[in-house]
């Protein structure tokens, strides 16, 4: 897991000096909480797998009923947005927005979780990595900016 900063350590000795209407976690659990929302926003911002047919492929058991509702969802609330490729037929990619990318942290620090305490699950070799590990030779990802 990445480390933590002296600005993030500092807080794990207070109390919040603000009042909350709901708890920030909470409020946000309810969008990215939701059954395959962390997956799906996975494969949008770190494997660029961004059509629909292609998000269905690579999460088996997740119905086409189910991503629709999770991408709709995801949209409304601002993470995700709808690019026309082509009107007719109708054909869209998935990207970020500028909210979505405030997701990529919470998606490497989760990814980084697992891959540290679930080794076994996670590895063929059971061997725990670090982010800085899975990704130390990887190419940059040929996108548009």
């Amino acid at each position: 897991m990445p480390k933590l900063t002296n600005s993030q350590t500092e807080y794990l000795d207070r109390l919040p000096t603000v009042k909350f209407k709901t708890c920030p976690i909470e409020v946000t659990i309810k969008i990215l909480g939701k059954k395959w929302a962390l997956l799906i926003l996975r494969d949008i911002a770190l494997l660029k797998i961004n059509r629909f047919n292609q998000i269905r492929r690579s999460l088996p058991g997740l119905t086409p009923r189910v991503l629709i509702m999770r991408l709709h969802e995801l949209e409304e609330c601002g993470v995700i947005q709808a690019i026309v490729i082509k009107d007719t037929p109708r054909v869209v990619k998935w990207s970020l927005t500028e909210k979505g990318k405030d997701t990529v942290p919470i998606l490497l620090s989760t990814m980084s979780f697992g891959a540290k305490w679930y080794a076994q699950d996670v590895f063929e070799d059971s061997r725990a990595r670090s982010i800085e590990q899975i990704y130390a030779d990887a190419p940059p990802s040929p996108r548009k900016r």
